[in-house]
C-alpha cells in the first residue's frame, strides 16, 4: 500500500457476490466508498462468507466474487489506496466469529429484522449461519478495528450489535476493539425499482426491467427508463410520496449529473408530459454508465492480475487481522506457543 494507513482512521465494508451489482449498489455504497478511501484507512472486500447462509452454486459463486472485485475497480476503487480482498481468503474473520458466538445471547440474534426476512424468503432453508450473520459481520468489522463502517440503512441493526459486543469485550477483559461508527449517505443512497418504485432496486428482482446493471449496454438502458412506471400527474417535482416513480427517476439524474433536485426541477418546470424527462435520464444513465461497464470488462478479461489484486489485499489484510486476534486469544485465556 502506496499510503500510511496507521496515521489515518479505518473504514470497512462489503458486499455478497450474488447477482449482478447495480446503480443502486453505487448510489447507496461504491460511490461513498471511492470518495471516502482518499480520506481513510479503507478495506473493501467481497463478503462470500456471508454469502453461503442461502444456497449457491459453486461455480456461479466463484464467478460472481470476481465479477464484484473488478467492479469494485471500475467503480472507482484503487487497490493502490485501498485494501481490497475476499474475505474467506481472511481465515481470522470466522476464527474471532466463534469468540463472539460465545458472547451473544440467543435474544440478540432473535431479534434482528433481516434473520425474520430471510428465514421467510428462504424458509427451506433456515441455517444456523443466517441466525449468526450478524456476529460474523461484527467480526468482519472488529478484526480491523475500524472507526467507521459505510452501511445501508437496512444494516444499522446489526451494526448496533457490533457496537454493543465490541463493548462488551473490552469490558469483561480490557480496551481492545474500536466500538464503529456508521456512515449513511444523505441523498442518493436508494435506488429504487423502475417498476415498483415503492420497492428498493434489487440484484434479484425477477423482473430484469426493474433494475440497472452496472453491466447493461446503453439501449437497455434507455428501454428500461422509457418503460419506468410514473404516474399520473405531468409534473417533474421531488415527492417520494405522491410521485415515487419521478422521485426515483430524479435520484437517477441527480446521481449520474450533479444537479440538485431544485436544477432539476427547474430544467423542466416548462416540460409538457414525462417523455422528455424520461429520455434526458436514459441519456444520463446510459453515459455515466458506459465508462464503468468497459472498465469492468477490461479488468475481467485479466483475470490473473485481477487474482493478484484480491492476493495483495489479503495478504495485507491477513497480517493485520492477526494482530487482533492474537490479542484476543489471549485475554480470552487460551495458550500462546
Amino acid at each position: 500500500m502506496s499510503e500510511q494507513h496507521e496515521q489515518r482512521k479505518v473504514i470497512l465494508s462489503g458486499m455478497q457476490p450474488s447477482g449482478q451489482p447495480h446503480i443502486g449498489h453505487f448510489s447507496g455504497a461504491l460511490k461513498n466508498w471511492v470518495q471516502l478511501q482518499h480520506e481513510f484507512d479503507s478495506l473493501f472486500c467481497i463478503v462470500d462468507l456471508h454469502a453461503i447462509t442461502v444456497r449457491q452454486e459453486p461455480a456461479k459463486l466463484r464467478k460472481a466474487t470476481l465479477d464484484f472485485a473488478a467492479m469494485y475497480i471500475a467503480c472507482g476503487i484503487d487497490p493502490e489506496k485501498s485494501t481490497l480482498f475476499v474475505q474467506s481468503h481472511v481465515p481470522q474473520h470466522a476464527e474471532l466469529a466463534w469468540v463472539l458466538n460465545c458472547m451473544t445471547g440467543m435474544g440478540e440474534c432473535s431479534r434482528m429484522t433481516q434473520f425474520k426476512d430471510k428465514s421467510a424468503q428462504h424458509s427451506e432453508n433456515v441455517n444456523v449461519g443466517l441466525f449468526t450473520y450478524p456476529i460474523l459481520m461484527a467480526s468482519d468489522i472488529l478484526i480491523y478495528n475500524a472507526d467507521l463502517v459505510p452501511v445501508g440503512a437496512d444494516q444499522k441493526q446489526h451494526l448496533e450489535l457490533t457496537r454493543n459486543l465490541a463493548e462488551r469485550f473490552n469490558h469483561h477483559y480490557s480496551p481492545t476493539f474500536t466500538v464503529p461508527e456508521p456512515y449513511i449517505s444523505d441523498v442518493g443512497g436508494k435506488i429504487m425499482s423502475l417498476q415498483e418504485p415503492t420497492k428498493k432496486m434489487s440484484k434479484s428482482d425477477p423482473n430484469e426491467k426493474a433494475t440497472i446493471f452496472l453491466r447493461d449496454g446503453d439501449a437497455e438502458i434507455r428501454n428500461k427508463i422509457k418503460r419506468a412506471v410514473t404516474d399520473s400527474g405531468t409534473r417533474i417535482v421531488m415527492d417520494e410520496a405522491g410521485s415515487p416513480g419521478i422521485a426515483n427517476l430524479m435520484t437517477l439524474y441527480h446521481l449520474t449529473t450533479g444537479m440538485s433536485f431544485a436544477e432539476i426541477e427547474a430544467s423542466f418546470a416548462s416540460t409538457s408530459g414525462y417523455a422528455p424527462f424520461k429520455e434526458a435520464v436514459a441519456d444520463a444513465v446510459a453515459t455515466f454508465v458506459a465508462p464503468i461497464r468497459e472498465r469492468f470488462l477490461e479488468i475481467r478479461n485479466n483475470e490473473e492480475e485481477l487474482k493478484n489484486i484480491l492476493k495483495r489485499g489479503a495478504e495485507h489484510a491477513r497480517d493485520r487481522a492477526r494482530k487482533t486476534l492474537r490479542k484476543v486469544y489471549k485475554k480470552t485465556g487460551f495458550v500462546e506457543l
